[in-house]
């Protein structure tokens, strides 16, 4: 393989066919970057789609109340679903092995005020397991407790957008804060890493909000984490088992989608997986007919190369050159092709990725790259490829006759 003859053969070779040679090895290289590209930009967006999905526990499940489509137990299809805090006890009564954390969520707009400055925000009326299942990260104070939930205690926790609009350079733990008239205590401030826009809002006792907006236990929804154990088919199936239990206590047909709406985040992901792979497959399968186009390349350059030196393949075997040698000559020169301009594709494309993707933060596509693993795969192809596109020139050319190939012209 390293015999310095074989090599200024093949380079010898390489020089007499620039054009030739440049043209194949071009489309090898234009095949492992668009291959390498089409996976990064797969694994870019399926890193978006789990970015948006970061700032709540991966365990979560979302249960919100819709209208009915189908009449059901004396009850008229349109009949509007509303939760109660009730409902948030029996799910917890229901479920005591499955559930991690559970909260009811009660939604409302308040418009805030502190010295002179005003701002309009939404609040969101909740548990203190919530900061749990939203993952709340609090940077300065605390969250609200327990004790704060039973004693229905004027606290809040505002986000890091909703501190810089109201108290600008100050302190906001401590502060008082009015909430549509009513006063306030902010007892910490959170930041949210998965949605700047959730800094705008604002968290208090679920309890107090009731009380102070309309006396009513009514609440919007209901957020829980299930057992972190739990595979896939757990998970799904620990779903199916709340999402019967809450129609049967509410009377809306099984059949009926639109009465309540479960939202699992094990089943988004498993969507997203799914999406993800098939992608991949894509991009896969298109990069190697790309790289296939390649390889037919290599070959008709190798059987237009073997045509021009048959007289010098002739001599080589009238001279006792054995047939493994012939093949050895012919394979290295395609794979040498192939290799080179295999690498130099996938070092171009592994800069591009490099200086730009870490730039590149969207909500739907983050950061594409590519792994050592598909690195090292595409090392594999490309030499694989090369002895491919290689093999048949090689055996024809082995099997060339010294006196057919001295007489051909």
């Amino acid at each position: 393989m390293f015999d310095r003859d074989i090599w200024q053969e093949i380079f010898h070779t390489l020089r007499n066919n620039k054009l030739r040679t440049f043209l194949t090895g071009f489309s090898v290289g234009w095949a492992i970057f668009i291959l390498v590209m089409l996976l990064a930009s797969v694994n870019g967006m399926q890193n978006g789609f789990t970015n948006q999905f970061n700032d709540d526990a991966t365990n979560s499940i979302f249960i919100r109340p819709g209208t009915t489509a189908k009449a059901y137990a004396g009850f008229e299809a349109g009949r509007r679903i509303q939760f109660k805090n009730d409902d948030v006890e029996y799910i917890r009564r229901s479920f005591p092995d499955d559930i991690e954390y559970l909260s009811a969520r009660y939604y409302s707009r308040t418009s805030a005020r502190y010295k002179s400055e005003t701002g309009s925000y939404p609040i969101q009326a909740v548990h203190p397991e919530f900061q749990m299942i939203e993952k709340t990260i609090v940077i300065n104070g605390r969250y609200f407790n327990e004790a704060d939930l039973t004693n229905k205690s004027k606290v809040a926790v505002i986000g890091r957008k909703v501190a810089e609009d109201l108290f600008k350079k100050e302190d906001p733990v401590g502060k008082f804060v009015e909430f549509n008239g009513s006063l306030f205590r902010i007892v910490g401030v959170f930041i949210d890493e998965g949605d700047d826009n959730a800094e705008r809002r604002i968290y208090a006792p679920i309890g107090t909000f009731q009380r102070i907006y309309g006396n009513t236990n009514n609440i919007s929804a209901i957020a829980l984490t299930y057992n972190p154990s739990y595979d896939l088919p757990k998970a799904l199936e620990f779903s199916r088992r709340l999402e019967d239990i809450m129609k049967r206590r509410h009377k809306i047909s099984p059949e009926d989608q639109a009465g309540i709406n479960v939202w699992n985040y094990a089943e988004a992901f498993n969507d997203i997986s799914s999406f993800s792979a098939v992608l991949n497959t894509i991009s896969i399968g298109v990069g190697f007919l790309i790289l296939i186009a390649g390889i037919v390349g290599i070959g008709n350059i190798m059987v237009f190369t073997i045509k021009e030196r048959t007289k010098e393949i002739g001599v080589r075997k009238a001279l006792g050159a054995m047939p493994k040698q012939i093949i050895n000559l012919v394979l290295l020169e395609s794979t040498f092709i192939t290799t080179l301009s295999g690498f130099i594709g996938l070092i171009f494309a592994w800069i591009i990725l490099s200086l730009i993707g870490p730039n590149i933060n969207t909500p739907a596509f983050s950061n594409p790259s590519v792994s050592l693993s598909t690195v090292i795969t595409a090392t594999i192809i490309l030499i694989v490829a090369g002895v491919l596109a290689g093999l048949i020139p090689a055996i024809k050319a082995a099997n060339v006759k010294p006196i057919v190939a001295l007489s051909d012209k």
